[in-house]
Formats: C-alpha cells, structure tokens, sequence
C-alpha cells in the first residue's frame, strides 16, 4: 500500500512539475529558466533535473502530457457534449490552445536531438484518432459535412495558428471558430 501512494505521489508531483514547466514555456518560451520552473512547481532545481536532466527531456515530457491531455480530453467531450458538433468545438479550442501556446517549440523541434524526432509521429498517432471521432460522430449526426478529413482540419487548424503569437491583432481562435462553423451541414 505504501508503495502504490509513493508512486501515486511521484505521478502527481510530476504532473505538478510538468504543468509548471507548461506555464513557464507559455509565458517565456522553451528557454525558460530552470529556477523559474522550480518556484512555480514550489521545489528546488534539483527536483526538476533529477526527473528531467537535459532540458530537452523536460521539453519532450511536456509536449508528450499536453498532447496526451488534449487527446483524452476528446472522448470525454464526446460523451458529455451537448452535440457532437459542440463536442468538437471544444475540443478544436483545446487544440489551438495546444498550438498557440509552443513558444519556441518549433526551433526545438528542429534540432539535432534525436529525442525531439519521434514527436511529430507521437502527436499524430495520439490525436488523429480523436479528431477523427468527434468528425465522425457530428457527421453521423447530421451536424457536419461528410467529407472532412481529421488530418485536413487539424493541418488547417495549425495553420491558421501559425503567426497567433508574434501579431497581437491576430485573433488565430476566431478565425478558426469560422472554419469550425463551415463545417456545418448546408440545410
């Protein structure tokens, strides 16, 4: 019994660190100071460097919980939404805020370590499902075109984010709202 609350522990305080390093790589970017990330987790840098010893561990490890959040958030949605369109509506705005929130991920992402390689296709085996089922879903009910493709409209969603962070007047979620709404069945 003890051995399973000290691993119940050991998952929640790295949950608390990787929410942490979330918030500080949304507010600074992926070059956040370590010790900027430990206060917000309340713990020394120590603690961080002792579950993430390179920075690009820690850069991979949240990528990884976001995407896993946003692709567990999808059935949930679905079951608890009003419509399957209000369903993926929602999810679509978890989305871009997955998107517009990577400060610096994309240079991450280009560099030689072979840890950032395997993220794309982590990324896509995760979240095409989801995607594909909300579709599916408000297609089978009516609610949307039959003919969308996850990967078009998670390409088009990605897209429409590009820039969202380095323009103040670009409103990246509104203009993907009006692409959500064309989804919409022509009556």
């Amino acid at each position: 019994m003890v051995e399973r609350s000290r691993r119940a522990d050991a998952r929640r305080n790295e949950e608390s660190l990787l929410e942490a390093a979330a918030a500080a790589f949304v507010a600074s970017g992926v070059e956040a100071p370590v010790r900027d990330i430990a206060a917000r987790a309340g713990v020394g840098t120590g603690t961080i460097y002792r579950h993430f010893p390179t920075r690009a561990d820690l850069i991979i490890a949240v990528y990884r919980h976001q995407v896993d959040a946003c692709a567990e958030a999808g059935p949930a949605l679905l079951a608890g939404g009003a419509t399957p369109h209000t369903a993926l509506a929602r999810w679509i705005d978890l989305f871009v805020d997955f998107l517009v929130t990577k400060h610096g991920l994309a240079a991450a992402l280009q560099s030689d370590n072979t840890g950032f390689e395997t993220l794309h296709a982590y990324f896509l085996d995760r979240l095409l499902p989801v995607c594909a089922e909300l579709l599916d879903a408000a297609a089978a009910a009516g609610e949307i075109r039959s003919d969308v493709e996850a990967y078009a409209l998670m390409r088009g969603v990605g897209n429409l984010c590009i820039g969202a962070d380095s323009d103040p007047r670009y409103d990246a979620r509104r203009l993907v709202g009006l692409l959500v709404a064309g989804l919409r069945q022509a009556d």
